[in-house]
């Protein structure tokens, strides 16, 4: 099951309260103070593990907690450390204040840790509190208390290549086609409704990572239909391939609708890479494919059941991958990132 949004409470572990001993030895009953510090509390820590891709394993944590840490003891002897409280997350999430939507953490690659709560610090054991005019304190400091906080976590995949397109606009058996990802295939609307990811060999070395993004439709950055739910990982791709049924009544149209949609959510998504597809061309004649659309010259021609042009786009969409790349070393790609939102609740 794919997860992209869920809400848990963070809450670090309390410091451990310092010790108020005195030294007790066969010649010496009444010695000096000697209790030693408290812990500190384990912290709050998201870490990424690149080996994951969905947020399932928190969907049912309520809670995220850091241990307490020990209670300091004689002979000065500080206590343990609280164990840290370890959130597993895949590569880019998005971590926020679910009260206020401040953004605490993005996370991105793989093996990057964040403290989002630090733990309490561990009370002074009566050793500490020694003076020349109190020989025998008999105080010790209890340990502040840990922060607590309720948090929402949000998926944004990380992919090469996005596939962007109206429901049924042959996305799904273009992946299944190209890598070995095997989504739900049906011939009627929203078949796929979680997205999907595949791994896609370029000759013996290269790979791409291609994301297949639920279908949208028209009204989708305003909640209808799916499109509100995915569109936050359109963002993340560096190319985005839209797709076009080559048997649909006006291309155009989807392609405007498309456009539309992407616009209203981010207008920095429209300035990525993008390449121009017209699929199932197998469904019409050769004399009847065009070489533009809306205005905008088409990229490639394609059929995912037939195999014709697969190859050669999955080789246009590496050559527009590396171009990409090319721009971000250079920093040619100046775009003001958008400024997040609050996460979308169902």
């Amino acid at each position: 099951m794919f997860v992209d949004l869920v809400k848990l409470v963070a809450r670090s572990g309390d410091g451990g309260p310092g010790s108020a001993s005195f030294r007790r030895e066969k010649f010496e009953p009444r010695g000096g103070p000697d209790g030693g510090n408290g812990g500190d509390g384990g912290d709050v820590m998201a870490e990424v593990d690149a080996q994951l891709n969905t947020l399932l394993d928190l969907r049912y944590r309520d809670i995220v907690e850091g241990e307490p840490g020990g209670r300091g003891a004689k002979n000065n002897r500080t206590g343990h450390r609280g164990q840290e409280g370890v959130i597993r997350v895949p590569p880019g999430t998005v971590i926020r204040n679910a009260e206020t939507a401040e953004v605490l953490a993005d996370l991105t690659h793989g093996g990057e840790r964040v403290v989002l709560l630090t733990g309490g610090r561990g009370g002074k054991g009566n050793t500490h509190f020694k003076s020349p005019t109190r020989q025998a304190p008999e105080y010790a400091q209890p340990g502040t208390s840990g922060k607590e906080l309720a948090i929402e976590l949000e998926l944004k995949l990380i992919a090469d290549v996005g596939l962007v397109g109206l429901p049924n606009a042959g996305k799904s058996t273009l992946l299944s086609r190209i890598s070995a990802a095997r989504p739900k295939i049906a011939d009627y609307p929203f078949t796929t409704i979680e997205p999907n990811l595949g791994i896609v060999r370029v000759g013996d070395y290269d790979t791409l990572v291609v994301a297949d993004i639920p279908g949208l439709i028209e009204g989708a950055h305003e909640g209808k239909g799916l499109g509100m739910r995915f569109l936050r990982h359109i963002e993340r791709t560096r190319v985005l391939c839209f797709l076009l049924d080559a048997g649909a009544e006006d291309p155009a149209s989807d392609l405007e609708v498309l456009n539309n949609e992407l616009r209203h959510f981010s207008s920095a998504i429209l300035k990525k890479p993008s390449v121009l597809v017209v699929s199932k061309i197998d469904l019409i004649s050769p004399e009847q494919r065009v070489a533009r659309i809306g205005g905008k010259a088409v990229d490639h021609h394609m059929s995912s059941a037939t195999g014709e042009g697969v190859d050669e786009l999955i080789r246009l969409l590496d050559a527009r991958l590396k171009e990409a790349r090319k721009d971000e070393e250079d920093g040619s790609d100046e775009d003001e990132p958008r400024k997040e939102k609050a996460p979308y609740r169902p």
